[in-house]
């Protein structure tokens, strides 16, 4: 089965009805959730996904509200007694600090711990999963840390590309050419972020069908949003929400 599901798609401060953004990928043997800065056992919950058949989280980058509930999405998986082996993908920068902050919890201590795997991404571009009904490759983008966008390649059906945090770059566009579906943060424009008449460019250089705004701020007003990344972008624009599903 194939599914992408927007679980959060706040920037970084959460609000009432939008958690901190946060995707999950399923494709045949493969269930990814991407990032985890707010309460993903309850964010997979809600949709329908037990946490523990979750195969492989990939951290972005190490900013509290991609990771800060990574311990207790751990410990959550251990008291439910899960048994699957989990995976935990990112670049070295992020996986130390992740190792670390689980550290300060003595998680490898816990008694009947299910297995847990770290896989280190290079800077450089990769592949990071890899089955017959989905691919997953990484790019180092220009935030203000370490960070990865992704690319999500369904064999014969759907693409969609997550920017993550950064600037516009030239390996943004690359991974985001010719997709369905690119969700592209619009925190603002800035060092290490994209305002929403950017995220139109990308969008428009990057030939994609539907340009979908993430990480974004919602008191900016969603028309206004729309209104500027129209100015460069004549496809479908929608803002993410917390629970979307893509398909």
């Amino acid at each position: 089965m194939n599914r992408f599901i927007i679980l959060g798609s706040s920037n970084a401060v959460p609000k009432i009805d939008q958690e901190n953004s946060h995707l999950y990928a399923e494709g045949g043997n493969k269930r990814i959730l991407i990032d985890c800065g707010d309460n993903a056992l309850v964010s997979l919950q809600k949709k329908g996904i037990d946490p523990n058949t979750v195969t492989d989280l990939i951290l972005t980058h190490f900013h509290p509200d991609h990771v800060g509930s990574l311990p207790n999405l751990i410990m959550g998986m251990w008291l439910e007694k899960r048994a699957l082996p989990l995976t935990i993908h990112g670049l070295e920068f992020t996986l130390d600090r992740a190792k670390a902050l689980l550290g300060l919890f003595g998680w490898v201590n816990w008694q009947a711990m299910y297995p847990v795997t770290f896989n280190t991404l290079p800077e450089s571009a990769s592949l990071v999963l890899n089955n017959e009904f989905l691919q997953v490759h990484s790019v180092l983008v220009k935030h203000l840390i370490p960070t990865i966008g992704l690319r999500f390649d369904y064999v014969g059906d759907k693409s969609v590309t997550y920017s993550c945090d950064t600037e516009p770059c030239d390996q943004l566009l690359t991974l985001a050419q010719g997709v369905d579906y690119l969700l592209q943060e619009t925190a603002g424009p800035g060092k290490g972020h994209t305002s929403a008449q950017q995220a139109g460019q990308i969008a428009a250089a990057a030939k994609v069908s539907h340009l979908i705004f993430i990480h974004y701020d919602q008191r900016i007003g969603i028309e206004n949003l729309v209104k500027m990344a129209t100015s460069e972008y004549s496809g479908d624009i929608v803002a993410a929400t917390d629970g979307m599903e893509l398909f």
